[in-house]
């Protein structure tokens, strides 16, 4: 039997998001990644009531040569253990590498489901940006957005805003109480 998981963006709803004039960037090292407040015991409460928890993230300063992805793979790998997560799968390409893996399109959702079973249709999607809420909405998972405030459009349709995760754990069981 498959299971219902949450795919997470990594930066700005697991960790802190460096915002520079409104826009929002990866932490550069482990040194600077900083988990937002309620995110473990958010996490914890969702894994305890059976959902995977799947980390889901672009990070294209790879590709354009800004970042390593050594460091990007130390600062999942702390992610990872420090918040029990079950996978983050991380896309490495830019825009212009016109890739399946790159949110908004739903890649890496959908090889997350294929490798760990997962029901798409039970599961959540949840972003601080449109395009990780449009990965969601293209994967056939509902989606939450978590509004963080920055100078960009918002997504055009969320099932369910929230401004931290711990808003996303509330939502999901008061979800489960109404079955």
């Amino acid at each position: 039997m498959k299971r219902p998981a949450l795919f997470l963006d990594r930066d700005g709803v697991l960790n802190r998001a460096w915002v520079r004039d409104g826009v929002p960037y990866p932490p550069a090292s482990v040194q600077e990644l900083e988990i937002l407040p309620g995110v473990p015991e958010a996490l914890t409460t969702l894994k305890e009531i059976g959902y995977a928890l799947v980390a889901v993230t672009n990070q294209p300063d790879v590709a354009r040569g800004t970042q390593s992805r050594q460091r990007v793979d130390e600062m999942n790998e702390h992610l990872r253990q420090t918040l029990r997560l079950d996978a983050i799968l991380t896309c490495f390409h830019d825009d212009a590498d016109n890739c399946d893996c790159r949110k908004p399109r739903p890649g890496l959702i959908l090889q997350a489901a294929r490798e760990l079973g997962l029901d798409l249709r039970a599961s959540f999607m949840v972003g601080d940006r449109w395009k990780d809420v449009e990965a969601g909405r293209r994967a056939g998972c509902r989606t939450f957005y978590v509004e963080q405030g920055y100078r960009e459009p918002a997504p055009a349709a969320s099932d369910f805003r929230v401004t931290s995760l711990g808003g996303v754990a509330e939502v999901v069981l008061e979800l489960r109480g109404s079955k």
